[in-house]
């Protein structure tokens, strides 16, 4: 579904990514691991278009992207969950959700509010709060909830539990397990190595804007020391 090939990208007036490449297959979970600085948000901004690719190659369900303007990017199907979350602060939690609502593939089980509200009660009980009053776990929430009112077929998350509560992070986990039992492809960075081999399928390690190491959950179950140290957890 995403293909990744031997791109290079620069971020701030230094160059980043140094032939990055990946995939994602069609109802899988993949993740990019690593220690902070190795350019796994800059993989994720230039897949976005937000920092595009000086080089390489970016295909999507065989279709060359790397060119294509964000918004151009997410209409072919791509859903972003940004680091940081970046909600809309000063509209409420509905309003968020309907702003970015679409269909433009023709999704066979649509997402709406009221499959959004039910992945997340939470955000139900909240929905006339303005975004700015909801706890960091629950603006989490309707991030994914906004990406997801676009019927994303790949929905990518940049720092998906980080800073969260643990119990807040378990709830985004089972959302996570969720999607991928009703086949939606979805990529993922995270350091959060429990939940991640229990959740993906392959892994991606990136070290100094390229990949260091991929394999399976099962593969990285049996080299997990090595890459705790690799990554530095």
């Amino acid at each position: 579904m995403l293909r990744v090939d031997n791109i290079t990208s620069s971020y701030g007036g230094g160059l980043i990514l140094f032939g990055m490449s990946l995939d994602v297959g069609a109802r899988e979970v993949v993740t990019l691991i690593g220690r902070n600085g190795m350019g796994k948000s800059t993989t994720i901004r230039a897949i976005m278009g937000l920092t595009p690719a000086r080089s390489g190659a970016i295909t999507f369900d065989g279709k060359r992207i790397e060119a294509l303007r964000p918004h151009e990017i997410a209409q072919n199907g791509i859903g972003l969950v940004p680091e940081g979350r970046q909600i809309f602060v000063r509209l409420s939690v509905e309003e968020n959700l309907v702003a970015t609502s679409a269909d433009r593939q023709g999704a066979a089980n649509k997402w709406s509010l009221a499959r959004v509200y039910d992945l997340f009660p939470r955000l139900a009980e909240r929905r006339a709060q303005s975004g700015g009053t909801l706890s960091g776990g629950e603006q989490q929430m309707l991030a994914i909830g906004r990406a997801l009112m676009t019927n994303p077929r790949l929905l990518i998350l940049d720092e998906a539990t980080e800073g969260l509560a643990p119990l807040i992070r378990e709830d985004i986990w089972a959302c996570l397990r969720q999607l991928k039992s009703e086949g939606l492809s979805i990529l993922v960075v995270d350091r959060n190595l429990d939940a991640l081999l229990g959740l993906a399928d392959r892994h991606y390690v990136v070290e100094k804007g390229r990949v260091a190491w991929s394999g399976t959950s099962a593969e990285l179950a049996v080299r997990r020391d090595n890459i705790e140290r690799q990554i530095g957890i």
